[in-house]
């Protein structure tokens, strides 16, 4: 029964959602009975966090090592000027209990890394890379292979943003997507080498919430095999095939170079 999942409360609060055929009192128990990680808790992770917690997923956990600064809050909504010098996310988890107590949070002050991403993964059902380099990407996307874990991506630069979801019921990884050759050969400039509109990531987080939640509730088309490209200074839009290479499901170790290309 869905009062057994679902208090008086939540029915009340989530009702609007609940309301979307394709969501439904069942699409909503499931959001409850569903844990995410999210990656970074930057220009990306911010709107990730609040609209999943906001949408009453279960449990949403946090992984951020680093603090405030002035120049984040251009575009990283969930911090205020007297936060500066906070670690975010101390402050993220704050936030987000005010906004909706009915969802578990939970933090890991620390960066993700090859020795812990396995551990730390495990233990959720869908990862969000709200990342901004290179290698945090391949070590989530290499642990989710392993763990058979779906993660959903997104990046942005300057006025361009990017929305997928890699090994999702068995689709291409984001080493399908962006092969690795050498590391250190990547060009990937972080908003303080080249600027970042502070819309974008609100915009770029929004899809990537919104991914999680067809995820998990069974709505709409998922995001798998397929990139969405958009650039918000001409209002373009297009998506890119991404083709499956099945070499680079035989992932061992987080983070190697183990692409077939």
């Amino acid at each position: 029964m869905a009062d057994e999942i679902l208090s008086p409360r939540e029915l009340r609060r989530y009702s609007r959602q609940i309301m979307i055929p394709e969501i439904g009192t069942a699409g909503q128990e499931n959001l409850k009975k569903s844990k995410v990680l999210v990656v970074g808790a930057g220009g990306l992770g911010c709107p990730v966090l609040q609209y999943l917690v906001a949408a009453g997923v279960g449990k949403v956990a946090i992984v951020e090592y680093d603090m405030v600064d002035e120049t984040n809050l251009q575009r990283q909504i969930l911090y205020g000027s007297d936060d500066v010098g906070k670690l975010k996310s101390i402050i993220a988890k704050n936030r987000l209990d005010h906004l909706n107590p009915l969802v578990e949070t939970e933090i890991f002050n620390l960066r993700l890394d090859a020795a812990n991403a396995l551990r730390i993964i495990k233990d959720f059902d869908i990862v969000v890379d709200a990342t901004d380099n290179i290698e945090s990407r391949y070590i989530i996307n290499d642990a989710c292979v392993i763990l058979n874990k779906p993660m959903v991506h997104g990046a942005i630069y300057k006025y361009e943003g990017q929305i997928s979801v890699f090994n999702y019921n068995g689709g291409p990884t984001y080493r399908c997507y962006n092969p690795a050759v050498n590391e250190k050969e990547f060009r990937n400039p972080a908003p303080a080498q080249v600027g970042v509109t502070g819309v974008l990531p609100g915009i770029t987080g929004t899809f990537m919430a919104n991914e999680v939640i067809k995820i998990i509730t069974g709505s709409g088309k998922v995001l798998s095999g397929q990139v969405l490209l958009f650039n918000i200074a001409e209002n373009s839009f297009r998506l890119i095939h991404v083709k499956n290479n099945p070499e680079n499901h035989n992932i061992t170790n987080p983070g190697a170079n183990q692409s077939a290309g």
